[in-house]
């Protein structure tokens, strides 16, 4: 392009123009329009990549993919002028003149489609992909955005940000993930924008004429999804980006945070108080107080004089230890982190190659360079310091980068694997290579049990490091119903493992809004409580009685539901689907769903409908999608595709379970290194149809599951025949559990047969929370709404062979 052309470019909207030179390749099509090159690969029959670069060659983004492209039948054809890149799913339309896209169905329905007229166009470096919107088409995803669960009418920005006490419809925040999915017409997509520069998504905010994404500089490269359910595109979505790993059992417990817990004496305190009041936990964290002047990788030796000694204790007592690791290194001679840094040139640099430096906790501070491997060894060796005190896990925070004054200099260089990038490129893929380094240095010091790392910054395939937490909440009833939205949003957007800072990080809960965050929280893929310095004490006592009586309810429901929720965890490590699963999952066409009165609910573990709602409502509106549907508390059976009213006092989070469906409890724990008691009880929710659930167990903390050391098994419910079939168990790995306790709701059971034996039938009057004594607002369950039934149960011995049950 001459230069006078470059200039205009730079000033006016350039757009790809016509293409003049094609031809096909492996799995699809390279070429060159009047303005750019471009390639288009078929990963799957569900997946195509579209690459546009104005440079010779792509330079992608070496860390979010993780899968290379499948040999699957393609067809491509020329026909009227136009290429045709046909899959079993995806039938690509390459419009030549001038060049733009639309994917259709093999049936030719649109799926989506280009702006003829903008299509791909540049303003200076900045490369924007224009999109027709479709009629009534919705839009959600997107990852850790505030808003509505329908992002039409507004715009966001990818650019991981710190931002301390956020507003409910702020943007952007910590995190990007520049994936989102499209509905509309009883079709949806998804697209993935690879790119990790400055990334803008607008869905129809400031134009009626077409939604659009751009990235500051860098190629158009986007992978384009389509299957016939949102569930299989997400999938498919997370088979590209990798997919979570187990986490150790103990990750899923009760977790309790402060900025900060000290000295240790207090630490302690804290670990026998949740013991003394029987409430289950399994993690106190150690925030920055921890740390000499906060610099990370020491102690400090007044507060915490021995901290192995305080660490043994606490694992005696049944607690995991997670330390906070900030990315600051304090520019300090003498300081080994600095030292070592300098040496093996680690750091973020200016381009003339001096020392990067900004202020963070401890002063004026270095910044390790996660885009280079070596650097992330380093840090990984870095790690044994907390091995050795037997430190259990790791929490990265400040990693955006995070400094004071919010603004790093965009001049500033980073490795980037080897094609040395400014912090344009670099920053929102920071947080992701940390939380990469502090899994490395988990696993190489702890090579027999899993990671858990926890980070607050990352970018897409984040899932494959680290959990997520939404950061700095603030404690009021706008933010703990956003954090849901932003939960949910996490989960459409590959993250499973992620949770929000139970009673808000900044502010003061009231004990209403507490205790209602408390319910809502047992039912969150992450169940941390979190709370910032010079507050009053946010404990689940510190609120009073009632307070704390609800809140132990809802920590031991957690804690009965942990066969459930572990089994679900291992279903996600395998499809990539969330366990707290927005509506719009399986009901992507249903309006409802996106009204705002009913874009909180979600399905936990597949098969509860959480209806969250504030402390300060009693009443509220249910949304009960297509399907019967038990109330929880006292088993009434409803029938969905209808609104409901729900009472909902302050001790009852309305939650609703499927009908057609199992829920696997366990007797309650104080947390997860204690051994239930044998039993393994199985709610069975009838309904009209056949429906299973699969169990899975393994050992809870090591890497033995991936060779085998597991045990899986399938039930299945048949209410026609009677019958429920145990399949034989998968995997080496015995059950903790002997007998099998069957319950069975909504059905009227008289004779039992198992093994050719007719069984004893209890009748058990079963309540899922332990009931309030004097705070009960609802004695003995007198309310109609919370009126328990008998329900009949019998006791089974466990067995690995495969067997049959029939009741009548």
């Amino acid at each position: 392009m001459a230069t006078t052309e470059i200039q205009k470019s730079n000033k006016r909207n350039l757009p790809i123009g016509n293409v003049i030179f094609w031809e096909e390749k492996a799995n699809g099509i390279l070429g060159r329009t009047s303005s750019a090159n471009f390639e288009i690969t078929v990963y799957d029959e569900h997946t195509i990549r579209v690459q546009i670069g104005r440079d010779e060659t792509f330079l992608p983004n070496p860390y979010s993919v993780v899968k290379n492209p499948k040999d699957v039948a393609v067809e491509i054809l020329k026909i009227d002028g136009n290429i045709w890149i046909k899959t079993s799913k995806i039938h690509l339309n390459v419009n030549l003149d001038p060049f733009h896209l639309s994917f259709q169905t093999p049936l030719g329905q649109i799926i989506n489609e280009d702006d003829p007229a903008f299509a791909v166009s540049w303003l200076g470096t900045e490369v924007s992909n224009y999109k027709k919107v479709q009629k009534d088409e919705k839009f959600i995803g997107l990852g850790e955005k505030t808003g509505n669960l329908n992002r039409f009418g507004k715009a966001y920005t990818n650019w991981n940000t710190d931002y301390f006490a956020y507003g409910v419809g702020d943007d952007p925040l910590y995190m990007s993930i520049p994936f989102y999915l499209g509905i509309h017409n009883k079709l949806a997509y998804g697209i993935f924008l690879d790119n990790t520069h400055k990334t803008i998504f607008n869905f129809g905010a400031s134009t009626n004429r077409f939604v659009y994404y751009s990235a500051d500089d860098g190629d158009l490269d986007y992978y384009f999804f389509h299957d016939d359910h949102v569930g299989k595109i997400i999938s498919a979505y997370t088979e590209l980006t990798g997919k979570m790993e187990m986490p150790p059992l103990w990750s899923l417990g009760y977790q309790q945070c402060r900025y900060s817990y000290y000295p240790d004496s207090e630490v302690l305190t804290l670990a026998n108080t949740f013991r003394d009041k029987k409430m289950p936990a399994d993690v106190i964290y150690l925030d920055i107080h921890h740390m000499e002047k906060y610099k990370v990788f020491t102690f400090d030796g007044e507060k915490f004089p021995d901290p192995k000694s305080m660490i043994k204790a606490l694992k005696q007592k049944g607690f995991r230890v997670v330390v906070i690791m900030d990315p600051g290194i304090k520019t300090q001679k003498g300081y080994a982190p600095y030292d070592e840094g300098l040496e093996q040139d680690l750091f973020v640099k200016y381009p003339d190659g001096e020392v990067y430096e900004a202020q963070v906790w401890p002063g004026w501070c270095a910044f390790p360079d996660f885009t280079k491997s070596e650097t992330r060894q380093w840090w990984a060796d870095k790690m044994e310091f907390y091995e050795e005190a037997g430190v259990d896990g790791y929490w990265t925070d400040m990693n955006e980068p995070a400094s004071w004054g919010q603004f790093t200099p965009n001049l500033i260089e980073f490795d980037y694997e080897g094609e040395h990038v400014s912090h344009r490129k670099a920053r929102n893929i920071y947080g992701f290579q940390m939380a990469k380094s502090a899994q490395l240095g988990s696993i190489q010091q702890r090579p027999e049990e899993r990671p858990f790392i926890l980070t607050r910054s990352g970018f897409s395939g984040i899932q494959r490091y680290a959990a997520a937490w939404t950061g700095d909440n603030v404690a009021s009833e706008e933010h703990m119903m956003a954090g849901i939205r932003l939960v949910n949003s996490l989960g459409l957007s590959g993250v499973s493992f992620s949770g929000y800072d139970v009673g808000g990080f900044a502010g003061e809960a009231s004990k209403s809004l507490f205790a209602r965050w408390m319910s809502i929280a047992a039912f969150a893929p992450l169940f941390r409580a979190h709370s910032m310095i010079n507050s009053n004490d946010a404990e689940p006592w510190a609120f009073g009685e009632e307070v704390e009586e609800i809140s132990r309810n809802y920590m031991n429901l957690r804690y009965k539901l942990l066969p459930t929720i572990y089994s679900n965890f291992y279903q996600s490590t395998q499809t990539g689907l969330p366990l707290a699963k927005s509506l719009a999952i399986d009901h992507p066409h249903d309006s409802l769903v996106y009204d705002s009165a009913f874009q909180n609910q979600y399905l936990f573990c597949e098969n509860l409908l959480v209806a969250p709602v504030e402390s300060t409502k009693e009443i509220t509106k249910v949304f009960l999608p297509d399907g019967d549907w038990y109330y929880l508390f006292d088993g009434r059976l409803h029938e969905g595709n209808q609104v409901v009213y729900q009472d909902c006092p302050i001790s009852y989070l309305p939650v609703y379970v499927r009908a057609g469906s199992i829920l696997a409890m366990q007797s309650m724990i104080p947390h997860t290194s204690v051994r239930h008691d044998g039993v393994l009880r199985l709610h069975l929710f009838m309904g009209e149809r056949a429906f299973s659930y699969q169990h899975y167990e393994d050992d809870g903390i090591g890497f033995g599951y991936k060779n085998g050391e597991y045990l899986r098994r399938s039930i299945g419910v048949d209410p026609t025949h009677k019958t429920i079939r145990f399949s034989a168990s998968e995997g080496k790995f015995k059950s903790t559990f002997s007998k099998i306790k069957l319950y069975f709701h909504g059905a009227s059971v008289e004779e039992i047969h198992w093994k050719g034996h007719m069984l004893p039938i209890q009748l058990e009057s079963f309540a899922f929370l332990e009931k309030l004594t004097e705070f009960d607002p609802l004695p003995d369950h007198s309310h109609p709404y919370f009126e328990m039934k008998d329900v009949p149960t019998v006791i089974i011995d466990h067995s690995a062979d495969e067997f049959t049950v029939r009741f009548n």
